[in-house]
């Protein structure tokens, strides 16, 4: 620790030092006692991350941060006021922006996937609102998966997933490929060991032969720019064995047809000394054909410059050569944390703006998508995912996720532009709006003032949630009094194609609970809502039903409650239950249960009129029905009947230990809560678990969470997931 702080007092002010020294007693001493899964003290995973971040030149708040940013999540003493009050208002939003937020204790009903979302959510917002939260969270990251051989399998594959869908791609869209590149070895380690030992083991067949043309060729082209008088410092590297991979699945190629399993490293003075480079390497190698790229007169959005260009050696052996100023070399390694600086006499923050311009489209999605999933997921396929490259017939590039039309373009540019577009050109051609766009394509927009807005059809076309945003804020803003109109319509045919009058179910104790979950004022506010697109008509009336039935319930609960007679016996409902479901408004049908979901009585249900085999009954959070709300006319309202407890198999999914006596220490569990076991398959896994499905026979989904919970206290077990067949 000493020599941590050391470190830190030859880089930042005596003032900025003796808070840090502050705030590594205090992490210190909250951490006490806590142990990480190795056996070492915890305040060894802090110091590692504020070493990280300290050595890619971030500012004292960032690394101060680093050293505490555990302490409010994981210390039950310590609360975020206590490091505002210690260590300022910086540091403590920094720390506040890394911590994950309480929720399984709050929230008992919500799944291990939906508190990630509400996790990413708030990361991504912090991120937005300082870029300096993304530098200490993949330092976090990165620590925690170069240690990751202590977690249990099952542990390790989850986070290794997650590595690479999240934060893999956020180093390499800030343009950390330092980072990058060594945590998408890592997870491919743990989420795929066969192929990466496979890669790993081809790789090592030629490596002393790529090796020896890799030095030679460093050695001549250092002679080669030392003639030239060119001053410059040469390296050389092998390829990540995740890239390689990806590359062989993309073409479909074997290793041997991977062009830059190596490359050398020129790193020069200036940019006049990088294209004299080139020319002096070209003049003295020979080039592959196509295989040039210029990233320095074009850089790529994530801020990486550079040459690329791919030569053969004299035994036939290619390798890339990269051209580079030492700047430039930075900001490859480092990204974002390059530009932590004084530039020109600007402050990096000016100078961040403008290079992380994508960000504010996030704080632009974050009050028009209500649902924590569907802003995530939106933020990994608009700024996370593969995207194209296309430019303005000015030259500028603008990255697009993949996918995306000429209409993403437009409102990528501007609003206005978006909302004005009546036609695109693409290289040169008049192109359909809903053209896919490629690499390279050229793309002109052009307007029109007779366009008086966005059709409502582009919300079909566009792919982007930002567009989607924008356009939905248009008829928003501009047809306010023709949405309120336009939804009402929907909402009372909705309702009419249910069976019920709209203003049964706009009672006020019945409304401000919906109007409250879907963060609206007013009853038109949810009117206009549907009009424009923000909220379908299902999706309203589903909430609105809902809560009018817990209303009525909760009257009649009441009103029984002041009757000094002993209430009568339950009358059995007019509409006959079928399989244990009452169908309002057509009894009689016969129902089914949807194989996608199995409800269990409990669950919150929804009917599907299918064509001559009755009602399909899903669970509300089924996979399929946002599908089945497409066909409003054929949505009917179903209801569990009063006491359903018929016998239901009821299926889950079990990550355990892979060791002896696992199966029996679960079927010991089941056999003593009385539990009938329908079906039992067992395998291990390629994480290293054991994975166990079982069915057994419930009667609701209430004595199904029971079991759930007492599974989870078995020490053998790691997780477990209701699952459907």
């Amino acid at each position: 620790m000493e020599s941590l702080v050391k470190r830190f007092s030859e880089k930042y002010t005596p003032e900025e030092t003796e808070r840090f020294q502050r705030a590594l007693e205090f992490a210190t001493k909250h951490h006490e006692g806590q142990k990480r899964e190795s056996g070492e003290s915890y305040i060894t995973h802090p110091i590692a991350v504020a070493s990280i971040v300290m050595d890619m030149g971030m500012d004292a708040a960032s690394v101060t941060a680093a050293i505490l940013h555990d302490t409010v999540e994981d210390c039950a003493d310590v609360e975020l006021a206590d490091i505002e009050r210690e260590f300022g208002a910086d540091v403590a939003m920094l720390v506040d922006g890394v911590t994950k937020l309480t929720i399984s204790g709050k929230q008992t009903y919500i799944t291990k996937k939906q508190e990630q979302a509400e996790n990413l959510r708030k990361l991504f917002l912090a991120i937005a609102a300082d870029v300096r939260v993304v530098i200490i969270k993949l330092a976090d990251r990165l620590h925690n998966m170069r240690t990751i051989a202590y977690c249990n399998p099952y542990k390790r594959v989850r986070k290794a997933k997650e590595t690479l869908e999240v934060y893999a791609p956020l180093a390499h869209r800030f343009g950390m490929g330092a980072i990058k590149g060594e945590l998408e070895d890592l997870s491919f380690m743990y989420l795929m060991p066969q192929e990466y030992d496979a890669i790993k083991k081809e790789f090592n067949e030629r490596k002393n032969e790529r090796e020896a043309v890799l030095n030679e060729a460093m050695r001549k082209i250092g002679v080669q720019l030392e003639d030239a008088g060119i001053s410059a410092t040469i390296s050389g590297r092998p390829k990540h064995l995740y890239s390689v991979y990806r590359k062989m699945q993309r073409a479909n190629c074997s290793m041997n047809e991977v062009y830059d399993l190596i490359a050398i490293r020129v790193i020069v003075d200036s940019i006049n000394d990088c294209y004299a480079s080139l020319g002096v390497i070209h003049a003295n190698w020979k080039p592959l054909p196509g295989r040039f790229k210029d990233y320095i007169a074009t850089p790529k959005p994530n801020m990486y410059r550079s040459l690329h260009t791919t030569l053969l050696a004299e035994n036939g052996i290619p390798f890339e050569v990269q051209i580079r100023t030492y700047e430039m070399h930075r900001t490859a390694e480092y990204g974002i944390a390059a530009h932590w600086m004084y530039k020109e006499g600007r402050t990096v923050r000016s100078v961040l703006d403008r290079k992380t311009s994508w960000l504010r489209q996030i704080i632009e999605a974050k009050d028009t998508t209500e649902d924590s999933k569907e802003f995530v997921d939106n933020i990994l396929k608009d700024f996370l995912g593969e995207y194209v490259f296309v430019l303005t017939p000015r030259g500028e590039i603008f990255d697009l996720p993949k996918g995306s039309t000429p209409l993403d373009f437009a409102y990528r540019i501007h609003t206005n532009i978006g909302h004005h577009c009546q036609m695109a050109k693409v290289n040169g051609n008049i192109v359909r709006l809903d053209y896919k766009l490629k690499t390279n394509d050229m793309v002109e927009i052009i307007t029109s003032n007779s366009q008086n807005g966005p059709s409502r059809d582009w919300l079909n076309i566009v792919k982007t949630q930002s567009a989607r945003n924008k356009i939905r804020q248009w008829f928003k803003k501009e047809n306010r009094e023709e949405n309120i109109q336009r939804g009402r319509e929907m909402l009372e045919n909705a309702a009419k194609r249910q069976g019920m009058l709209l203003s049964d179910l706009l009672k006020p104790d019945a409304v401000a609970p919906v109007l409250q979950r879907l963060n609206m004022n007013t009853l038109e506010d949810l009117y206009s809502a549907i009009g424009f697109g923000g909220v379908s008509s299902g999706q309203a009336l589903h909430k609105l039903i809902d809560q009018h039935n817990k209303s009525e319930k909760a009257e009649a609960i009441a009103a029984k409650l002041t009757v000094e007679e002993p209430p009568e016996k339950p009358q059995k409902p007019k509409n006959v239950p079928y399989n244990g479901v009452i169908v309002h408004g057509d009894p009689g049908m016969a129902v089914r249960f949807g194989n996608c979901c199995n409800p269990l009585p409990g669950d919150p249900i929804i009917g599907y009129i299918t064509r001559g085999r009755g009602v399909s009954v899903h669970r509300v959070d089924c996979p399929n029905v946002e599908n089945l709300y497409k066909e409003q006319d054929r949505i009917i309202e179903v209801e569990w009947a009063i006491g359903a407890n018929s016998p239901f198999n009821a299926s889950v999914q079990i990550h355990a230990d892979n060791r002896p006596g696992t199966i029996l220490e679960i079927s010991a569990l089941l056999s003593g809560l009385n539990i009938s076991i329908q079906g039992l398959n067992g395998k291990p896994s390629h994480d290293g678990s054991y994975v166990v499905e079982m069915t057994f026979v419930v009667n609701n989904a209430e004595q199904l969470s029971y079991i759930i919970r007492n599974l989870k206290n078995l020490k053998c077990v790691n997780e477990v997931y209701r699952i459907h067949h």
